[in-house]
């Protein structure tokens, strides 16, 4: 029986459709896709920062880990409400919404993944007297990739809730905002065909990059062990 409130999967999928060929579909993702790559590409390289110098040096993790946790358990909407309070409609509002959002996650990963490096990896990097950089590419980011992309899989999850919460409260764009406006038109099938949409661009994001790049990355782990 059809029912406004619950459309059926034809309703659903000609939404998407006309989404699609009217081009609005991909505008907005484009849009959406681009703050949280710059949010999460920011969050990642503090992280990484913070991350490792909380492993290493306990008064650092000391100092730090409050506000760690409290970026934690503080909800994505308060986080989403405060950088709109905070910076309106602006290009920095929804990058700091989606730092703040993925970078706690991503430096507990890495911060627990330094911990668990071997300590002979330190002995030898001090031994030949590697730079900051070359201990950063030769041993941290081989050591510490699966904790990174245990991180990023959270961070990105978390990256693409609050994006939306700022959208629909503080922007004039994006999937959010998309969503936002289909809600207040009562198009129940518009809502699901953003959210199928939604889903879809996560799948491809976790099998086509992440899993690809993971798969690549701990090659040398495997050849290692053979």
């Amino acid at each position: 029986m059809d029912s406004p409130l619950v459309p059926s999967l034809g309703e659903i999928a000609g939404e998407l459709v006309t989404l699609s060929t009217s081009g609005t579909l991909w505008t907005n993702l484009e849009v959406t896709l681009t703050r949280v790559l710059l949010g999460f590409a920011a969050a990642f390289v503090v992280a990484v920062v913070l991350g490792i110098a909380m492993g290493r040096h306990t008064y650092v993790r000391r100092f730090l880990e409050p506000a760690v946790l409290l970026g934690l358990v503080t909800p994505g909407l308060v986080k989403a409400l405060l950088c709109v309070i905070w910076f309106g409609i602006s290009m920095v509002n929804p990058i700091l919404a989606v730092a703040l959002a993925a970078a706690p996650v991503l430096i507990v990963n890495i911060t627990q993944g330094v911990r668990e490096v071997d300590p002979h990896l330190h002995e030898m990097a001090h031994v030949y007297r590697f730079s900051a950089w070359t201990r950063l590419r030769r041993i941290w980011i081989p050591a510490l990739a699966p904790s990174l992309f245990t991180g990023a899989r959270l961070g990105i999850a978390m990256s693409w809730k609050v994006i939306v919460l700022v959208e629909i409260f503080g922007l004039a764009s994006g999937v959010g905002y998309q969503l936002n406006l289909e809600f207040a038109n009562h198009n129940v099938a518009g809502v699901l065909a953003w959210t199928v949409a939604f889903a879809l661009v996560m799948t491809g994001i976790e099998y086509g990059i992440l899993q690809t790049l993971e798969r690549r990355v701990s090659r040398w782990r495997k050849e290692s062990s053979v």
